[in-house]
This record gives C-alpha cells, structure tokens and sequence, in this order.
C-alpha cells in the first residue's frame, strides 16, 4: 500500500493508495477516515484499477484550516486531488459525507467525472428551505444535526469521553456491531482524539445552510454519467426509500439494496459491498 499526500486546493490531504489504473476516489464519512475503505482498496485494485483512499479535508492526517468547509471549497479541494494524483478525471466514491460530496462534485465538475457511486448517501433533491430549518421540522431522525451545530458544545461533549463518544456513534447506527471491537474503535479514536480534531469533521453539519446556498446554481443539473447507488436495509438513518426519484436527477442509475447490513456499508457488508463496486467498475469499461 502506498501512502502519501496530495496538494490541492492550499492545502494537504492524505491518502491511502493501491495499485494501478484508472482512478477510483474513495470519499469516507463522519466520523471516519480512510481507513473505513481498508476492506475495499485491494479487491479494486485487484480489478485493474487505482484505488485511492482519503482524508477528507480536515479529518486524519489531512490540513484542518480554518475555512468554511462549504461544498464548494470542499469539492474543489477534491477536483485537485484528481488533478494532483495525476488523472483528468476519477470514478467518485462516497459513503456518508463523501456521498454527500461526490454527488453535487458530478455536477460542479463533470469534466473530472467519470463515474459515481454513492453509498448509503443518495441524490436527494434540492430542499426548499435551509436544511436546518427542514430538520427541525422532521423531528428525532435528524436531530443529532441539529445538536451539532453550537460550535464548542458537541467537542466538550466528545473530549469528556471520546472513546465512548465514538463507540455510541457506531453502535447506534451498525446492524453488525461487532464489527466495532476495541480494536477498530481504538484507530478511529487515533484520528479524533487530538484536542480540536473534532472541529472540522462537524464543520461540515455547521456549514450546511451555506452549502445549501451556494448551490441553487445547480439544483436543476442532471448528472449523467454511470452511478451506482448502494444502499443498506438497515440503515436507520439514510434509508433505501431515500432513494426513490434519483432517476429524475441521475439518468444512468443503477440501485442495489444489502441486506443484514446498517449505516457504515463497507464495514459491516465488505464482501457484498466490493462485490458490487467492482462489478459496477467492470461494466464501465
């Protein structure tokens, strides 16, 4: 495996790499880092492609700037990864957060994209009201949103005891929780348990509203190159029905649902989560 980092956009973001080929970006989500794609970088490679995983600004071992981390900085720094990784462009692959970026990237940079998959994260349309306003209407689901956005509070929370701050996280969203032993948890817990490590992850959830403004330009965009859209049946959160309708807004979709499997898709479901990005990967050729 190779590791290094890649500078994009100002700043430095590491990454995670295996073999050789076209490029396959892997995007994590909160709170994660690369190391969430571990079960899936070989098989890709294995493929016949480059599987690069990494630390999405201001996680891990990447540059935490103090910026706005609004989706159009964000998306920028990812169109410089492609760059800096020496591609034109790359097949997006976001799971959580990275899902929620590798879509509207299709759309801000399509000359970079070759192909999208999204897990767990679908192509939702644009709301029609700030998306904190819109989840203080829908009661509990998105509640832990909402509870994220006081800067200070959730991170004095989180040091008071940062290893059952992320167990409790994991857990509560996992069908498979055994797939977050000690062990696990423990290399998640390397990556947030600097003091302010925290801050930029939930400077994502801060920054929603103005994500939300920022891309009215391109609410009516279609995405249209290949995407693929892996849900989880189990998933309590970003649920298989959030996916209806896509096909409005993603004109070559295909959707598959995993079975036995919650929120953190490549975790719990590795075989059956590779199984279908490789097999998607294969078909694009």
């Amino acid at each position: 495996m190779d590791k290094g980092f890649v500078t994009t956009n100002g700043i430095r973001v590491f990454y995670a790499s295996e073999g050789e080929g076209p490029l396959v970006l892997l995007c994590h989500g909160f709170p994660e880092a690369w190391f969430s794609w571990r079960h899936q970088l070989k098989p890709v490679a294995d493929a016949g492609f480059r599987a690069v995983a990494i630390d999405l600004p201001g996680y891990g071992l990447s540059d935490k700037p103090d910026v706005a981390y609004d989706v159009i900085w964000l998306c920028d720094c990812l169109a410089g990864v492609v760059e800096g990784l020496g591609y034109e462009r790359a097949v997006m692959v976001g799971h959580d957060w990275g899902g929620l970026l590798v879509w509207p990237f299709a759309r801000l940079h399509p000359d970079k994209t070759a192909a999208v998959i999204g897990l767990n994260t679908p192509d939702l349309p644009r709301y029609p009201i700030p998306p904190t306003e819109l989840f203080a209407q829908m009661g509990d689901t998105f509640q832990y949103i909402l509870n994220f956005q006081e800067r200070g509070a959730m991170e004095a929370r989180f040091e008071s005891d940062p290893k059952q701050f992320l167990t409790l996280f994991y857990l509560g969203a996992a069908v498979k929780k055994e797939v977050f032993g000690d062990d696990v948890v423990n290399r998640y817990l390397e990556y947030f348990a600097p003091r302010g490590a925290l801050t930029p992850p939930l400077e994502y959830y801060r920054n929603m509203d103005r994500s939300w403004q920022l891309t009215e330009h391109i609410a009516d965009v279609k995405v249209e190159v290949p995407a693929l859209m892996i849900s989880a049946a189990g998933d309590p959160v970003l649920t298989p029905a959030m996916t209806d309708g896509m096909e409005e807004r993603v004109l070559d979709l295909e959707r598959v649902v995993i079975d036995d499997c919650g929120h953190w898709t490549q975790q719990e479901q590795p075989e059956a989560t590779t199984e279908h990005i490789v097999g998607f990967l294969e078909g694009l050729r």
